[in-house]
């Protein structure tokens, strides 16, 4: 149940729907304004309370044009309470020719709560038809808890400064995913198991490379490099099905945006 909601400026919050019979309800931001210019300024807080459950996600991708001046700008702030669950699910980031976009995301979640959030970065259209347009794209993202940083990941891709860029940069691949997972049920077991079905995902997909890691406390981040939005989307959407089956018993995530 939504205790408080509230918007104002370009984003909105539509009313909350339930995907399926666990309650669980979902939360869709929209910018009805059509994408992100240099200089705008976006924030999202979301706060799930003691033994809360919620599903965040965006009606359609983030769309970041140029940026001549100065960047366009994301802060989002999430707080979780005891056994409190937050999965943070938006549409991929597509950032245009000449686009410059910061992110900064901060986490304080309890030590008992889980968080799954992931995101999608995607090169935009350019009118001679080249990837990496855009100028650059940096994506911070800190968990802390009890007042202490326990995850700390830092993303920065800015194409042009790459010496690497004509050649290797994001090893011939276009598009990049990644999933954090903070949850105390999170052991080695379940690292294992995700890193099959990665691989598994790379046999099928020969495009695909793909990657999971332990973080320093209960959790695991999943880094992947494809060809395109939907490989990597549908990717990371079976890893959340596979949290899903062993943790709540929901099915595969089936968003709906309306």
């Amino acid at each position: 149940m939504a205790v408080r909601q509230f918007h104002a400026g370009a984003l909105r919050v539509l009313r909350p729907h339930r995907l399926d019979g666990s309650g669980q309800p979902c939360f869709v931001v929209v910018n009805p304004g059509g994408g992100y210019l240099g200089g705008d300024r976006y924030e999202l807080d979301i706060a799930v309370e003691a033994a809360g459950t919620a599903l965040v996600t965006t009606q359609s991708a983030t769309k970041v044009y140029r940026s001549p001046a100065a960047p366009a700008r994301q802060d989002v702030r999430l707080t979780l309470g005891p056994g409190a669950v937050l999965e943070y699910l938006p549409d991929q980031l597509i950032a245009y020719e000449d686009a410059d976009y910061v992110q900064s995301t901060t986490v304080s979640m309890d030590p008992s709560a889980c968080l799954v959030a992931s995101e999608v970065v995607t090169p935009g259209w350019a009118p001679d038809g080249t990837v990496f347009r855009y100028r650059g794209v940096a994506l911070r993202t800190e968990v802390v808890m009890d007042g202490t940083t326990v995850v700390l990941d830092n993303l920065r891709l800015r194409p042009a400064e790459d010496a690497v860029a004509g050649l290797g940069f994001l090893e011939g691949r276009t598009h990049l995913g990644s999933l954090l997972v903070v949850d105390p049920r999170v052991d080695r077991a379940l690292v294992e198991q995700v890193h099959e079905l990665l691989a598994a995902a790379e046999r099928r997909l020969p495009l695909l490379r793909c990657g999971v890691s332990e973080l320093p406390v209960p959790g695991l981040v999943v880094r992947a490099l494809g060809p395109g939005s939907a490989e990597l989307t549908e990717l990371l959407l079976d890893v959340s099905a596979l949290l899903r089956s062993r943790w709540t018993g929901q099915g595969r995530v089936a968003l709906r945006k309306y």
